[in-house]
């Protein structure tokens, strides 16, 4: 049985034109240098904080491949990778998933609570069309691409959701926390 409180939250940052990389993967722009007085710093022990909430990642294995070559963020943490092809790891947390995503995502929710969705656009938005989703935190970078690799794929329904929190920070991007309804 899954955890009582377990939820899935679907996180990117994208540019404001929806936009999670370019068409070449390049994901640069997401370190913006620009300043807002008013905004919270991303210090080192916020983000710490932060990222000792979450109790694993679910990814697709496109994000895994990223992952790896930007040097593996995710440290020890339980990483979950979707992929229909045969991956190999030298990371022992690492775990990949080939099968019907309600059942992997039932499994998943049974040993951990606070669960983050890292990517790509076409998993993320899988799992929004079979409602596996509770939130949404979308941090937007303040640059428009013009093109490149969109946020969502084509979730193919209209889903409602709810601002259940908002922040800014100091280099100019804005982080929006969404309640998925009913």
């Amino acid at each position: 049985m899954a955890k009582e409180s377990s939820r899935v939250t679907l996180h990117m940052v994208c540019s404001l034109d929806g936009f999670i990389a370019k068409e070449d993967r390049d994901v640069s722009w997401m370190n913006p240098q620009h300043h807002y007085p008013e905004g919270i710093e991303l210090s080192e022990d916020y983000i710490a904080g932060f990222l000792q909430s979450i109790d694993c990642y679910v990814m697709g294995s496109r994000t895994y491949e990223h992952a790896i070559e930007l040097g593996w963020p995710y440290r020890d943490k339980p990483v979950y990778v979707f992929t229909k092809r045969k991956l190999n790891t030298d990371k022992e947390s690492v775990v990949f998933l080939n099968g019907p995503l309600e059942e992997a995502t039932h499994s998943i929710k049974k040993k951990h609570e606070n669960i983050w969705m890292v990517g790509g656009s076409a998993l993320t938005s899988e799992f929004l069309r079979l409602n596996l989703v509770n939130h949404i935190v979308i941090t937007i970078a303040p640059v428009i691409l013009g093109e490149g690799i969109p946020f969502f794929d084509s979730v193919g329904r209209e889903i409602s959701l709810e601002l259940a929190d908002h922040m800014v920070f100091k280099n100019g991007m804005v982080e929006l926390n969404y309640r998925v309804t009913p």
